[in-house]
């Protein structure tokens, strides 16, 4: 690259940004939002280089349980093994370089759809047929690659970096801070998938700030917290959080009277965790809901959503009843974050935007342009 590159002018503007104080920083520079090469510098930098999430590992529940993803463009496979362990792998045959599986679904064996080179559950090649007359074959050294996959929390975390720490260590201080919620025990209910018009990072930085609540959910949610009860501490390298205290207009988000370990007011507490670069979860007493964001592009973000209820909720009479009134309103919320996130990419792409000082309850978002411009270099 040079030093007139868009990309590069776009790192080294991000870079100046962050190097004001809180107390008067910006909005990041319009053009890392908008330049596809700052996006292709994403994709180099940021996604393939730390951890990403697949999903809730419950949603794999039995051997030959798989799911497909993309990591900065390569097609990886994600499955429970018949030894009940979660693995990801290359989803590119070892012949001629087909995509072997699609979507989500079960196998009993990975079989790819062009020549039917057969590949069991733990990547190892099984079988391939007419190939005893290649004298190079060697079905031993035809295995799928295996691609690093942990499970933190619950949350299938997968990456294409062998050298990026652990999730369990880069993140200890998240499962510390929310230790009495216990995400292990939450059980997803429901996931779906969709593509919005906007900038990843621009959703990204709307989850990460309740401080458009009451604007932009006046007609959901935005009644049910105040602004001046809104908490946005300082989050760690990995990530960044904020929490805000519910009322008692939806039950689902306070603890089940059977919850003895929350008090006080982790009872009524709703956590919101940011974890770099692009997991988003929403944590309450009774509740998750997630998204889990993939690049395309500058003008356009591919959304994995679920949720699901924690343990004393589920055994309640009536979890359906509360579930399906929790999904209705998330469904509500999401069309309002929908119209908020593309008006704010609209906006990014005129020539008269101008980025803006950010409030206290935008520090997320102030950390968050932090780590950015921490994985992204200001030069070649």
């Amino acid at each position: 690259m040079t030093r007139h590159d868009p990309g590069l002018a776009a790192a080294q503007a991000l870079h100046d940004n962050v190097a004001q104080p809180l107390e008067r920083a910006m909005a990041m520079p319009k053009a890392v939002y908008t330049s596809a090469e700052f996006a292709a510098l994403e994709q180099r930098h940021v996604f393939a280089r730390d951890w990403l999430c697949a999903g809730r590992a419950e949603s794999l529940a039995e051997a030959g349980d798989y799911l497909t993803m993309e990591i900065a463009g390569q097609p990886v496979v994600v499955l429970r093994d018949r030894d009940g362990a979660i693995r990801a792998m290359s989803n590119v045959c070892r012949h001629r370089m087909s995509l072997l599986l699609e979507g989500r679904g079960n196998v009993r064996a990975i079989t790819c759809p062009y020549h039917a080179w057969t590949y069991n559950l733990d990547g190892s090649l099984r079988g391939a047929p007419a190939m005893t007359l290649n004298e190079s074959f060697c079905k031993e050294a035809l295995g799928l690659p295996a691609v690093r996959c942990a499970v933190w929390q619950g949350w299938i975390m997968v990456t294409l970096n062998p050298d990026v720490p652990d999730p369990g260590i880069a993140l200890a201080e998240v499962t510390d801070l929310i230790a009495p919620f216990d995400m292990t025990n939450y059980r997803e209910q429901w996931r779906e998938t969709f593509r919005w018009a906007t900038n990843w990072k621009v959703l990204a930085e709307n989850f990460m700030e309740s401080y458009h609540l009451p604007m932009c959910h006046a007609g959901t949610i935005g009644g049910a917290s105040k602004l001046e009860e809104m908490v946005c501490p300082t989050g760690g390298a990995a990530f960044n959080y904020h929490f805000i205290l519910k009322n008692d207009s939806v039950p689902l988000a306070l603890a089940h009277p059977t919850n003895t370990t929350l008090q006080g007011d982790d009872r009524r507490k709703t956590w919101l965790l940011a974890i770099y670069p692009s997991l988003l979860i929403t944590v309450t007493p009774g509740y998750f809901w997630y998204l889990s964001l993939t690049a395309e592009g500058p003008g356009h973000v591919n959304v994995l959503y679920g949720g699901g209820m924690s343990a004393e909720w589920l055994a309640d009479p009536q979890a359906a009843d509360h579930l399906a009134k929790v999904r209705a309103l998330l469904a509500a919320v999401n069309v309002e974050d929908k119209g908020c996130t593309e008006k704010v990419y609209r906006g990014l792409c005129s020539d008269l935007a101008v980025p803006g000082p950010l409030s206290h309850l935008e520090r997320p978002n102030y950390e968050f342009a932090q780590y950015l411009a921490s994985r992204i270099p200001a030069q070649a």
